[in-house]
């Protein structure tokens, strides 16, 4: 692989002439320049980004923690991080945790000490203090959907909001046993589902219908065995709601086992819908948060933050976004 000294040997300058060129950072004769370039391109010669970034005090790159992105709502929002990322030159670092916080810690750790300069995460909830000691170290951090730590900027959707309005919704079509799966409530958003779920059906007299558990719940497994149980529990259930599309993909086989059908004998929404789910055999209602919009938000947020001298950083921030409710063929 070819060096900055070889580029200099063939171009007959010196290294720091070399550098200058490159860098762009004093005046180099054009004649110069020219013998440089023309080395650089015979030579298929690649600076060193990295060291470039570590003399600067920036990688431009940015670490992104998410717990999934297959048919998950993440996927949307990382190509709004990537898409704004791109418009100032910083490149992203992707890992997917599975929503384990070992595996999200050890994702911190590395990251930490790979050469990032900010980290956007959508977090478990189980490494705070190691997220603040990130932060003290001079790494920038945003949160993503999980508002867990209200020190640290956020960027999330209005999550109560969903719950009570899906429910209203089915309400007015007539629902009166609404089920809900939801999953584990130390996270802020299923948490906040159920708030707003339970003050929905709480006004509107109503009994709750309710499925939960601490395992993974964003796969099709889970939204099958949740709505399962729901069937089994209550005969007369005439509607399901799910937290995200996966689970609603579940909850339909389940549904067409029981021999019911969809939405004649059960109505079925997503309180956080997905591109899939206007894709499916038999289109699915959701509330459909502009996940596309957060992503490109979280990334402009951090990005500001890493550009800000040192003395001038930017207060936390915390945006919250609202769904929009999209009627189909499931309801």
């Amino acid at each position: 692989m070819a060096t900055m000294k070889d580029v200099a040997k063939l171009a007959c300058v010196d290294i720091s002439t070399v550098s200058r060129a490159l860098n762009d950072t004093a005046y180099v004769h054009p004649e110069t320049r020219a013998r440089i370039f023309a080395a650089v391109k015979e030579l298929s010669y690649q600076p060193n980004v990295l060291a470039q970034g570590l003399k600067k005090g920036k990688r431009h790159t940015i670490g992104v923690v998410l717990p999934r992105l297959h048919m998950a709502i993440f996927s949307e929002i990382m190509q709004g991080i990537e898409k704004e990322a791109r418009k100032y030159n910083y490149a992203t670092l992707i890992c997917n945790t599975e929503d384990d916080p070992e595996i999200e810690k050890e994702s911190l750790s590395r990251l930490r000490n790979g050469f990032v300069d900010g980290i956007i995460i959508a977090g478990t909830g189980r490494n705070v203090r190691l997220l603040h000691d990130i932060k003290a170290s001079g790494i920038a951090i945003a949160q993503i959907v999980r508002d867990q730590d209200t020190s640290v900027s956020s960027v999330i959707a209005n999550y109560e909001a969903c719950g009570y309005e899906g429910t209203m919704f089915l309400a007015r079509k007539g629902c009166k046993e609404i089920g809900l799966i939801n999953g584990n409530t130390h996270l802020a958003p299923y948490r906040d589902r159920y708030k707003g779920y339970k003050s929905a059906i709480k006004e509107l007299n109503l009994k709750e219908n309710y499925n939960t558990s601490l395992e993974p719940s964003n796969t099709f497994e889970y939204g099958y065995n949740c709505a399962k149980k729901l069937l089994e529990n209550n005969e007369k259930l005439d509607a399901i709601m799910v937290s995200v599309d996966i689970q609603g993909i579940g909850a339909m086989r389940a549904i067409k086992e029981k021999k019911l059908r969809v939405p004649e004998d059960i109505r079925l929404m997503s309180l956080t819908g997905h591109a899939v789910g206007s894709m499916l055999e038999t289109t699915m209602t959701a509330l459909e948060i502009p996940a596309h919009e957060m992503g490109e938000k979280v990334a402009k947020m951090i990005i500001e933050d890493i550009e800000a001298p040192s003395d001038k950083k930017p207060s936390a921030q915390h945006l919250t976004f609202n769904a929009s409710l999209v009627e189909r063929e499931s309801t």
